[in-house]
């Protein structure tokens, strides 16, 4: 778990399920994890059930239920360096649907993807 974590190359989602793990083998609660990583309760029993269970194989992702991923992890990486390493011509940022049109993206991808998140 903790080479896992090493990994110069490590999502964001495998680190914190490596997380949990870890800091349940320490002997920490449930409660305590959750308080510790900011994560929800739920989250926390989740991977910790499932490494119980499947050790390894149960920190895999799985498919989800609802509409098949209708954009690729790649186009996603692809949009987010063009988003942060270039600029729409005669622009000084990309609108989303600028980007979205200039990705081949419909605009409430981009949005889903990239939009900066209500105040609240």
């Amino acid at each position: 778990m903790e080479a896992r974590l090493r990994r110069r190359k490590v999502g964001r989602n495998d680190a914190l399920r490596a997380q949990i793990v870890l800091l349940a083998a320490e002997g920490l609660s449930n409660l305590a994890v959750v308080e510790r990583l900011g994560v929800a309760r739920m989250t926390v029993a989740v991977w910790r059930r499932r490494f119980a269970e499947r050790r390894m194989d149960g920190l895999a992702e799985e498919p989800r239920p609802g509409a098949p991923q209708t954009v690729s992890d790649e186009k996603v990486a692809e949009v987010v360096t063009t988003t942060l390493e270039t600029l729409p011509a005669g622009r000084t940022h990309w609108s989303s649907r600028g980007m979205a049109r200039a990705a081949g993206l419909v605009q409430r991808i981009w949005k889903a993807f990239f939009a900066p998140a209500a105040p609240g």
